[in-house]
Formats: structure tokens, C-alpha cells, sequence
């Protein structure tokens, strides 16, 4: 079991990194999502996400397309889209998957691992994801 530390990190390529450990059988649990970066400008960022909620309004919003709002379950799907979630490899992959927001108690003395090669290196031009989901509307 793998505990990895979002603090900081790229999303879409933790999602990459993490997918593919998945894959592979390796079971990861990601601490601290609401500190993962997503980089581009704000209003381009929250375009983006708008244009996918706005979709729900337009239909029937009980079909969807669905998009969480809230921070661990916006990680988790965005790790969904880069795996084969239709077939039963991709379905057992989920199942090993866990993200929390924070620190629970029984990972705090666990020591996270920090994967220094998709840290961000602080330009100007990101968001976390805890802003995106509270600029979308989660409490």
C-alpha cells in the first residue's frame, strides 16, 4: 500500500503516475487532494469545468454528464478518466484507489511519499483544486 501526498503536485500527472501503479496492482491511497494544483489560467480553468456542470442544466439533469464537486471525489474521477474503468481491469483498479481530503488518523503516522518530479514549481498561473470546487459550488 502506497500513501502518496498531493501537496502540490499536477493532477493530470499524478493521475498519469497513479493510473498506471493501478494498473500494475499496486494499491495507493492519496492524502491531502484538496492541495493538488491544476495549472493554466483561472479563468480558462473555470471555464472548462463551468462549460462540463452547465451540460447537467441544458438536459435532464438526472442523467448527467455527472461531475462531482467536492475535492477528493474530483481527483478520483479525474484518475478514472485514464484508466479502463468499463472492464473489470480498470473496475479492480478503482477498487484500490482510495483519496481523502486531509489526513485521517490512521495515515498520519504513516509516512507519505512525495514524488518530486511532478511538484509544481510555483508559476503564477494555477489553481488548487480546493478553489475550483468551492468557485463550483461545493460547501
Amino acid at each position: 500500500m502506497a500513501v502518496i501526498n498531493g501537496e502540490e503536485l499536477i493532477l493530470g500527472r499524478l493521475a498519469s503516475i497513479v493510473s498506471e501503479r493501478l494498473l500494475k496492482g499496486e494499491s495507493i491511497q492519496i492524502v491531502n487532494a484538496q492541495k493538488l494544483v491544476i495549472t493554466g489560467s483561472k479563468t480558462d480553468v473555470l471555464k472548462r469545468f463551468e462549460t462540463k456542470i452547465n451540460l447537467r442544466v441544458k438536459g435532464n439533469p438526472e442523467k448527467g454528464p455527472k461531475m462531482s464537486r467536492r475535492t477528493d471525489l474530483f481527483v478520483k474521477r479525474s484518475i478514472r478518466g485514464m484508466l479502463p474503468y468499463k472492464s473489470k481491469r480498470g473496475k479492480d483498479a478503482m477498487k484500490r484507489l482510495r483519496v481523502f481530503t486531509g489526513i485521517p488518523k490512521n495515515l498520519a503516522a504513516i509516512k507519505a511519499e512525495n514524488i518530486e518530479k511532478i511538484k509544481h514549481k510555483g508559476s503564477k498561473k494555477f489553481l488548487y483544486v480546493e478553489e475550483i470546487s468551492k468557485l463550483l459550488g461545493a460547501q
